[in-house]
């Protein structure tokens, strides 16, 4: 199958990831630096046509994400992040910003920016506000304030951004066109990993907004089970960096001739089991997602414990690669090093501890049998 051909309903994203996936990894390197960006990879992406993937069928895209148990789109964002992590949070970023168009968008407003999707726009979504403020929408229309940790700061160019009248308020979803290169500052991003998603803060002052660029309604984003049960999507991603940690991990005992060890068999043994939970955790989360039969505060405990169970996964794969391999695993010429970086900064995602315990509550206040917490019965 031709990747390049123009998209319909048969399209392969899985192939495609399969294919960014390579090139994406033998760059990664190189763009582990404090003013990285996987630049040639969103191309690859745009080439590909991922970009445009998410596009919905109804609206003449391939429709990537509504096949059965969203399966596709799960596979496609775990391969990219094998790639590379910081281009999967850029295209995980890019996905959900298409899907809540998708869902909240006008008609006019769709067909305008999922042809910018087709022209190679890359979307993000910025949601997060500066300490003690927020982006706020003035009575004259013009933005007031900045986003923080916004990851593709001056290289995402169509922003899904959350602004609130007052901290703390519902928010309102705004779709705003910024020329590349501009408003960004990454001069105080300096993380441990992840140094190529060109994380920083975005300056909004006195943008103009227009009724067209306005997203739904108010507190629209906040709506359950979309806003929390989405997670599973960065999950997948950082599935795929586990992945590339064990396979790292794994050609290392291979080639040092250090796999006869029983200790090291047995570690690696461990770690084949967190990454295979893993895989199962967010497929089961994508499907439950995908059918929507539960109620929402169900569906959104499951995806808070699939997260979690991820992050677990990938901490106990991080450890055993690391006990395994030993001090070479922390040489920058050694390929273990940057993946673990990378790793061990992506999966801290934010409120573990109230993803844990409202998913606990959620669980203790149902006669469900533990086999039937899952299958419906509680919707």
């Amino acid at each position: 199958m031709d990747l390049r051909a123009p998209l319909s309903r048969a399209y392969d994203a899985v192939a495609a990831a399969r294919q960014v996936a390579v090139t994406a990894a033998a760059r990664a390197g190189e763009q582990d630096r404090d003013d990285g960006f996987p630049a040639d990879d969103v191309a690859d992406l745009s080439h590909f046509g991922l970009l445009a993937a998410p596009i919905p069928s109804d609206e003449g895209g391939p429709g990537l994400g509504e096949e059965p148990d969203a399966c596709n789109l799960a596979a496609t964002l775990r391969l990219v992040g094998y790639g590379s992590l910081a281009l999967g949070r850029i295209y995980e970023g890019h996905v959900n910003a298409l899907q809540l168009v998708a869902r909240y968008g006008a008609p006019a407003q769709k067909a305008r920016l999922f042809a910018d999707a087709r022209a190679g726009h890359l979307f993000g979504v910025w949601n997060t506000d500066a300490a003690g403020d927020c982006l706020r929408l003035g009575d004259d229309r013009r933005l007031r304030g900045v986003k923080t940790f916004a990851s593709g700061a001056g290289f995402v160019t169509r922003a899904l951004v959350t602004v609130k009248r007052e901290p703390g308020a519902p928010p309102l979803m705004l779709v705003v066109p910024l020329e590349r290169g501009s408003r960004a500052d990454l001069t105080g991003w300096r993380a441990h990993g992840m140094r190529a998603s060109a994380t920083g803060t975005v300056d909004f002052e006195d943008i103009a907004v227009t009724e067209d660029e306005i997203l739904g309604a108010w507190n629209d984003y906040h709506r359950q089970p979309v806003f929390s049960g989405g997670a599973w999507r960065f999950a997948a991603v950082q599935l795929g960096g586990i992945e590339a940690v064990f396979d790292a991990w794994r050609a290392h005992l291979a080639t040092t001739g250090r796999g006869d060890d029983p200790h090291q068999l047995a570690r690696l043994g461990e770690g084949a089991i967190a990454v295979e939970g893993a895989l199962l955790w967010v497929e089961r989360a994508a499907r439950v997602v995908s059918e929507d039969d539960l109620a929402p505060e169900r569906i959104v405990a499951f995806v808070n414990l699939a997260r979690l169970a991820v992050e677990k996964a990938g901490l106990e794969v991080l450890q055993l690669a690391q006990r395994s391999v030993g001090l070479q695993g922390f040489l920058r010429e050694h390929p273990l090093e940057r993946l673990s970086r990378d790793l061990a900064t992506y999966l801290r995602q934010p409120a573990p501890d109230r993803a844990l315990t409202t998913a606990a509550e959620e669980i203790l206040q149902t006669d469900d049998h533990a086999g039937d917490l899952w299958t419906g019965g509680a919707a």
